[in-house]
């Protein structure tokens, strides 16, 4: 294909996208079009062909395996039972004798989980009971039909299999290709052909569903089944995927007895608590490339986490299924509907299309403890660099060295501070990734110079497709390494994506991903620097002439089909990516990567966005729980484009988007290449002045965003929460989506409806109190509150207990106010008493894990008297910062305000009090932010 042809097939896909309103539907399936989720959802409830052959039973230290039959078709499956250390027990059921092995997923877990003693309690005929340590927990193995039970004392906590639905696809050996393609063509004709062709078949009626028979001959052996359309091939509309391997799903149900509230199983643009599926698709879980995607649907989206928790009063629990392929979620409750005087119970099935069944049950109790445990397993949040935190400046493009420079001065300008601006495709040479244009970047060492001297940085966007190029050297190096992913025939898989024909790195190969790393090396990356960091986009992956616009299921990673890995492939772009980052620095600097396509473990390597959303005032209301949804399983970097990508916002829209992104976790505004430009001082001096407001507020709060990093990090703990995560038994924080926290000691309530005059805030805790941030006025928390808002408005309350540290000499870019001076907000609770932290390192450095630099401070206030004592002796850190002024909110007013240092020495400070708010300010305490110190209140 010409250069020219390839040029204009480019250009009609991209004219295609940006002239699209919303989603094209059709281009993704259905549950019904798909074709394993059909036949599985066909299965119905209370059939279960599977018993548990209890003498088959082996039991060591960790480990208990048994053989489970299927008594319709003979085959058998192995079923190995794990306690795990932490409270969390693990459940994995593959073939026992498969034809060939089947997917196991690697990687995502950081290490084999440590496992604990199992034992047997009883046993007999038709059961076996086995001990999960303390607190009276039983794991109850019933044979006939197999199930599962998980108790404590009489309490049942989950069952599997009580529906009934387990169901293993077996490998099997196509025989019959006549039959076969007679099934592909005539699909629900195939009983009575089949009559016709298999005189030796054997045909049992079910009732209401078509069900898969296997019978055995005389000697035992299994014969074939009878097939169904989609088993051995399935069309797509004109994609055709070979199913080399035949039909090989699996199907496992859940069931949670007392509990009405299930959430996670992100990416989904939907509510945060889970809705039943009884009358609608499944959750889909499939990772994938979703042009202006529409709001409140199970549809998939671009990342993938196969992680759902439960919670009630009583208890928190998670489920965590360990599967790679395209999956989906049915949710049923008998509550849904608000007729059923039954107890509440929601039952989950998970429905997979390949792989084994490996799932990890986390039995809580608590919410803190399900984070812990899900941590243990996938890891931690990475911990950022403080200047990831800040606010980001992107568009789809900047043109060109020039407009990177203007864009820069007008953030000057205007005194709005950031501290990245990012590149899109239209940076490099003909969107050759590693590459920078020669007319439009033709200096990009002096223009990241220029950016280095303001202490600012740059994004760059490198993505997974690469440009089929002979004169392109990244691509011949992946062609002769043999890198690129292969198609069913073995040759090189490619499709089209924003370069034209592109080839796609095999990213499971662990040999490609050094070899990826290595070329962010500053003597592989032409042009770049230490100041500019990376964006992995459209690593779903996204293939503009593929199925569902994504990779054939067929295409081929090693010895694994596409089928398998799908879900992972943006994970392993952004860990090489990741990765190269590090090793570019020799291993001293910490990476930022933004990733769009994610699963279970991603967040190890960077941050996330919810996408291509659209400029639009639902699009803002579902950020909030987008991202708080990613948050409860592991990944708290999140946020979405301020603005929506596409469209373009009023400025009454822009600017709440500012006042809600300055409050989430990853503060980045984007907008589309067909979009006017909306830098923020475009909209008029006075909305110019509310965002510089709201972007200003994100910098005065960074030291508590870098407090709350480093708390995700160490313990898995989201750092932005749903109300329910700290008030577990107060049910009207249950379906709270509008409102969240950040930590547990800020409580914000963004404006999110078009000219609104107010919201309302739901302030949990019976006794608690809660302080508005801004005007610092007292409110009684276990109320809902009324809150009139102007345009200036941003709803946010802190805790009262809590102390919070801010820096209020907001500068240029985070890297400039390092060294600044700290402000102590205490916020005292109805006794009197305040608590916090203060965390300081170098900031960007893993010298903080590798040598211990760095300051961890607790702050107390009790008794009138505030302090300051190191909780890491150990630790060595030294700072210039230091406290410029102390806050306390709600006491009463002093006759005196002394400084009691290290030392003993005790001096007067200087200190206001004002009434109404009950607000005393001690002034230029001047005190290091890494001594011990005191200060009294007499």
């Amino acid at each position: 294909m010409t250069a020219v042809v390839e040029l204009c097939f480019v250009l009609l896909l991209f004219l295609l996208f940006v002239s699209a309103q919303a989603v094209d539907r059709s281009n993704f399936k259905t549950c019904d079009q798909s074709s394993f989720c059909k036949r599985q959802r066909e299965l119905k409830p209370g059939q279960s062909p599977y018993r548990a052959l209890l003498d088959t039973l082996e039991l060591s230290d960790s480990r208990l395996t048994l053989q489970l039959i299927n008594d319709n078709n003979k085959v058998r499956l192995l079923l190995e039972l794990y306690r795990l250390q932490g409270n969390m027990t693990r459940v994995k059921i593959n073939e026992l004798k498969p034809i060939k092995p089947r997917y196991e997923v690697p990687d995502v877990l950081i290490s084999d989980p440590i496992t604990e003693a199992l034992s047997v309690v009883s046993q007999d005929d038709n059961s076996l009971v086995l001990s999960l340590g303390g607190n009276e927990q039983r794991l109850i193995v019933s044979a006939q039909p197999f199930r599962l039970d998980i108790i404590e004392g009489p309490q049942v906590l989950m069952s599997l299999n009580s529906k009934g639905l387990l169901a293993f696809e077996h490998l099997r050996v196509r025989k019959d290709t006549i039959s076969h393609k007679i099934s592909s063509t005539v699909g629900s004709m195939w009983d009575s052909i089949k009559s016709v062709f298999s005189s030796n078949s054997e045909s049992e009626e079910t009732t209401g569903q078509e069900k898969e028979k296997q019978q055995t001959d005389e000697d035992g052996q299994i014969k074939e089944e009878e097939e169904k359309p989609g088993m051995w091939e399935e069309t797509f509309k004109s994609h055709s995927d070979s199913k080399p391997n035949g039909p090989s799903s699996i199907s496992l149900d859940f069931s949670l007895p007392g509990v009405e509230h299930v959430y996670g199983i992100p990416e989904h643009a939907d509510t945060l608590r889970l809705k039943s599926t009884d009358n609608s698709d499944p959750y889909r879980l499939y990772n994938l490339d979703v042009f202006q995607y529409e709001l409140h649907n199970p549809m998939a989206l671009y990342g993938a986490v196969p992680v759902l928790i439960s919670h009630s009063t009583e208890r928190t629990m998670g489920i965590f299924w360990l599967n790679a392929a395209e999956t989906w979620v049915d949710i049923s409750s008998n509550s849904a509907d608000k007729v059923s005087s039954d107890a509440p119970q929601t039952d989950i099935r998970w429905v997979s299309e390949s792989g084994i069944i490996d799932v990890f049950i986390m039995l809580g109790p608590k919410p803190a403890d399900v984070f812990t445990q899900y941590a243990s397993l996938t890891g931690t949040q990475s911990f950022p660099p403080l200047s990831a935190l800040a606010y980001h400046q992107c568009r789809w493009n900047y043109n060109d060295q020039e407009d990177v420079k203007a864009v820069d001065q007008g953030f000057d300008e205007h005194d709005i501070p950031y501290d990245f601006i990012w590149l899109d495709i239209e940076h490099a040479d003909g969107k050759r990734y590693f590459t920078w244009d020669p007319i439009k970047f033709p200096t990009p060492k002096d223009m990241l110079r220029g950016l280095m001297d303001k202490r600012r940085k740059l994004v760059a966007i490198v993505d997974p497709h690469i440009r089929v190029d002979s004169g392109y050297r990244i691509h011949n190096e992946i062609r002769s390494k043999n890198f690129y992913v292969k198609n069913k025939d073995g040759g090189d898989y490619e499709g089209w994506c924003w370069p034209g024909n592109s080839g796609y790195p095999d990213f499971t190969n662990p040999e490609m991903r050094a070899w990826w790393a290595s070329m962010f090396s500053y003597d592989q990356y032409e042009g770049s620097m230490e100041n500019q960091y990376i964006w992995n986009d459209m690593n779903e992956p996204s293939v503009f002439n593929g199925p569902e616009v994504t990779m054939h299921k067929d295409a081929v990673h090693g010895v694994w089909e596409h089928r398998d890995v799908h879900n992972l492939y943006g994970l392993y772009v952004q860990k090489a990516t990741s990765e190269g980052l590090i090793q570019r620095s020799g291993g001293v600097e910490r990476p930022f990567v933004l990733t769009r396509a994610f699963f279970a473990g991603s967040q190890r390597y960077g941050a996330v966005w919810t996408g291509d959303n659209a400029a639009e005032w639902g699009h803002l209301k579902i950020s909030i729980p987008m991202c708080l949804s990613l948050g409860l399983v592991g990944i708290s970097f999140c946020g979405a484009d301020v603005g929506g990508f596409f469209k373009h916002p009023s400025a009454e829209l822009l600017v709440r988007w500012y006042q809600a992104g300055a409050y989430q976790p990853f503060f980045r505004a984007h907008a589309h290449i067909d979009t006017p430009r909306r830098e923020p001082w475009l909209f008029g001096p006075e909305n110019t002045a509310l965002i510089r407001e709201a972007v200003r507020q994100r910098y005065a709060l960074l030291p508590y965003w870098y407090q709350q990093f480093y708390n995700a990090h160490n313990t898995g703990q989201p750092v932005m929460r749903p109300l329910w995560v700290e008030y577990p038994g107060d049910v009207i924080t249950f379906s709270i989506e509008d409102q969240y926290l950040i930590g547990k000691d800020l409580l914000v309530h963004p404006v999110t409806d078009e000219g609104a005059t107010g919201v309302t805030a739901y302030l949990p805790g019976k006794g608690e109190v809660w302080y508005d941030v801004h005007s610092l006025q007292k409110h009684d928390g276990d109320q809902s509150l009324y809150i009139p808002v102007t345009m200036s408005s941003i709803p946010v309350f802190q805790r009262g207990g809590s102390i919070i540290c801010r820096k209020e000499r907001v500068r240029r870019s985070s890297s400039c106010m390092e060294n600044d001076p700290y402000t102590l907000y205490v916020a005292l609770n109805s006794q009197g008493f305040a608590e916090g932290e203060l965390y300081i390192d170098d900031f960007h450095t893993f010298n903080y894990q590798k040598s211990k630099q760095f300051i961890h401070r607790r702050l107390s206030f009790s008794n009138n008297s505030l302090t300051s004592r190191n909780l890491v002796p150990d630790a060595q850190f030294s700072t210039e910062s230091w406290i410029e002024r102390i806050m306390v909110i709600g006491g009463s007013r002093p006759s005196s305000v002394s400084l009691i240092s290290a030392d003993g020495v005790e001096s007067a400070l200087e200190f206001e009090f004002s009434s109404n708010p009950a607000v005393l300010t001690v002034r230029k305490p001047s005190v290091s932010a890494a001594a011990d110190w005191t200060v009294v209140l007499r």
